[in-house]
């Protein structure tokens, strides 16, 4: 729209067609909005329990692990919803199962046999998606298509929500030991192998959902950033748990619409969203930059 038709429309107006308008006449606005609500509300949980394990990169690995498998289920079957989760899932399970065990029983670290394990599954994938795919098909995979969520898709979104806030619930406990004290857990329940390879399984299937909407190299970014930007505000975990999603979600609505509005592609939109929030949270909240360097402030934040 021009400037003349945009003032004609008055208050009332501009708001309706900035903010409602986008998702009141089209529907795969509305079904980018609801599968980016459905994985807020389980890939920024995740994303809290990555950060307090201090596994934010693993989170980036594991996106990039689960390529090969997308690929080898689009060889397979196009461009099926159902050939890729299953091929995403193995491969990202593959990689996590197999760097767990070999940093359990070698003198190997888990962070370095998980960039082993990664880098091979990351080549592993570009090489398929290089020889048999094309460039088209290579952007979908690493940029994903959120704007072209069908039925199915979203259906696997909610779905995978749905898991993730159920094991999250059974797994609270574990989950909060292991990242207090992963030793100690270990000592004193049968619960640490449970807890670490069910959260793992966990970080999977939420990368595998977030690589139908945001792509491969977009799906972390969803988990990562509303995790940081929410712990430079508050320190009790469930104040943590719930501003991460609130954050997330914030920067879902707001990517999609700058994106409608600005023809920008919505993926890299949504996470620069969350990247202003956090470089804004750095700079002015309780624990960021500012406050840091008046000690005196930081008494004072309850």
């Amino acid at each position: 729209m021009t400037a003349p038709v945009w003032s004609a429309l008055g208050p009332d107006g501009l708001v309706f067609a900035l903010l409602i308008q986008p998702f009141a006449e089209f529907g795969f606005m509305q079904r980018a909005l609801a599968g980016c609500l459905a994985l807020s509300v389980s890939a920024a949980p995740v994303g809290v329990f990555l950060m307090l394990r201090r596994m934010s990169l693993t989170g980036d690995a594991m996106a990039h692990a689960i390529l090969p498998g997308a690929a080898i289920g689009y060889l397979i079957a196009g461009l099926s919803l159902t050939a890729m989760t299953i091929g995403g899932i193995v491969a990202g399970l593959a990689v996590a199962i197999s760097s767990g065990l070999v940093a359990r029983n070698t003198v190997l670290r888990e962070d370095t046999s998980l960039a082993a394990f990664y880098l091979l599954s990351l080549a592993l994938g570009v090489l398929i998606v290089s020889v048999r795919g094309n460039s088209v098909d290579l952007l979908h995979v690493l940029f994903g298509t959120v704007l072209a969520l069908d039925d199915a898709a979203l259906t696997l979104l909610v779905g995978i929500a749905g898991v993730t806030l159920v094991s999250l619930t059974l797994l609270y406990r574990p989950l909060v030991l292991e990242c207090l004290d992963p030793g100690f857990l270990r000592s004193v329940s049968h619960w640490s192998p449970v807890a670490h390879f069910g959260f793992m399984a966990l970080l999977v299937i939420n990368l595998v959902a977030g690589f139908h909407a945001l792509g491969t190299l977009m799906a972390v970014g969803l988990m990562v950033l509303p995790a940081a930007t929410a712990r430079l505000w508050v320190r009790r975990l469930g104040a943590l748990l719930l501003l991460a999603v609130l954050l997330a979600l914030a920067a879902c609505l707001m990517g999609l619409l700058i994106s409608y509005h600005a023809d920008w592609p919505t993926g890299p939109t949504i996470v620069l969203s969350l990247g202003a929030a956090y470089l804004l949270s750095m700079l002015l909240a309780p624990r960021g930059l500012v406050r840091h360097q008046h000690p005196g402030s930081r008494h004072r934040v309850a």
